[in-house]
């Protein structure tokens, strides 16, 4: 995955979570339902930052980010405990 892809997959989960919102606010669905939803977008947004990140690094210290891989959700997650 390329970083552009990356930039607009994040996009994209952006444009998501206000959607949500909006349909939570207009009654649309419930907050259990948003809750659950934004919970999911949250750490897919976390895992694609980490990836970005890793890429920019790899590609500082003049190694291949075509390389680097996405870390597993729970692996990114854990380094904000």
């Amino acid at each position: 995955m390329q970083d552009r892809s990356i930039q607009q997959h994040i996009s994209e989960l952006v444009a998501e979570e206000h959607k949500l919102r909006a349909a939570m606010q207009a009654g649309r669905i419930d907050s259990a339902a948003e809750q659950s939803r934004l919970r999911e977008l949250e750490a897919e947004l976390d895992q694609c930052w980490d990836l970005l990140r890793h890429r920019r690094a790899a590609r500082e210290f003049h190694e291949d980010p075509d390389q680097v891989t996405a870390r597993p959700v729970a692996e990114v997650e854990g380094y904000q405990q």
